[in-house]
């Protein structure tokens, strides 16, 4: 018997702790991707100098500054999540099956971890942190964010496989709609760039009200990424016909998951975002609001990741 035929009962199938594990690994990424946007909007991307790993040169910190104490646990939590990504590799390699979709997933959190962190290094010996506003500093935001959605979008993809129990292996699965799926996937990462552009912009030219904010916004002396923020609700506005498309194509399709749930889940997120967005525009942007804002688009993002999933990589004999 091949084993591609083999049944399921003979396949080696993740444990229940490695399935819990991965899931974890996803939430603590999530809140060291949070403790990374409370450095940038605090203004404490240069508590540790331009050392690197180094913080101001040394491994203790005596009588530290504020700045520095966020800087540095940021360094420290985001060196322990490389590890929780290798530990996870090695589990789920030992834990599945030859030809495991979760493996290439896994595989691509760890290499996209490795890129975060050199992005992340480069950051600070370039000096395009704190209230820097060097032209190289927003597209250099922008790559780093894209690869931040990536390696949860990959991560989320590695738990979201480990609980599969049909189409969890390469020769189980047929792609259905993949390259409207892919479209609509870059679509929401660039949502995801021009909301950290935005965010950037509220962090270096903060503005006294409301009527200042709108006035920045159209002054033709305003730094671009004031005039740019716009930029930002008006693509998460065109990213929606995507997410109808996906959403009206979970609930109307028969396939071999019930995705209403799901699919109820995203409605909700994509709600709370638009709801969250307009109190951040009206309350002028507050670190806690811009990370309240982000945790919802990481889950937003999260469970879009699984719903297009479930979606395109269909079980072939479901």
């Amino acid at each position: 018997m091949s084993l591609a035929a083999s049944p399921v009962a003979a396949q080696k199938l993740p444990s229940v702790a490695l399935r819990r594990f991965a899931w974890v690994v996803l939430v603590y990424f999530i809140a060291v991707i949070l403790w990374g946007a409370l450095v940038r909007a605090t203004g404490s991307g240069a508590g540790c100098g331009d050392h690197w790993p180094l913080c101001n040169g040394t491994m203790i910190q005596h009588s530290p500054r504020v700045d520095t104490i966020i800087e540095f646990t940021h360094r420290v939590t985001s060196g322990i999540s490389f590890f929780s990504a290798v530990g996870l590799l090695v589990w789920v390699y030992a834990g599945t099956s030859r030809g495991h979709l979760a493996r290439a997933a896994v595989v691509a959190s760890v290499v996209f971890t490795l890129i975060e962190a050199i992005l992340g290094a480069l950051l600070v010996k370039l000096g395009l942190t704190a209230q820097s506003q060097s032209p190289f500093r927003a597209p250099y935001l922008a790559l780093h964010l894209a690869n931040t959605l990536l390696l949860l979008a990959a991560l989320t993809m590695t738990a979201h496989l480990l609980n599969r129990r049909l189409g969890f292996r390469r020769q189980e699965v047929v792609l259905v709609a993949p390259i409207r799926a892919s479209i609509g996937i870059i679509v929401l990462l660039v949502v995801g760039v021009t909301g950290s552009l935005a965010a950037l912009g509220d962090t270096l030219f903060p503005a006294q009200s409301l009527g200042a904010a709108l006035t920045q916004d159209f002054a033709a002396g305003s730094n671009w990424l004031v005039r740019w923020r716009w930029t930002h609700p008006t693509v998460a506005f065109i990213a929606s016909v995507f997410l109808i498309w996906l959403l009206v194509r979970a609930t109307r399709r028969s396939g071999h998951w019930d995705n209403r749930s799901l699919s109820a889940l995203v409605l909700v997120l994509l709600a709370a975002q638009y709801i969250l967005g307009v109190f951040d525009v009206f309350l002028l942007a507050p670190v806690w609001m811009q990370i309240t804002h982000l945790l919802g688009a990481d889950a937003l993002w999260a469970a879009l990741v699984v719903l297009t999933a479930r979606l395109t990589l269909q079980p072939r004999n479901a």
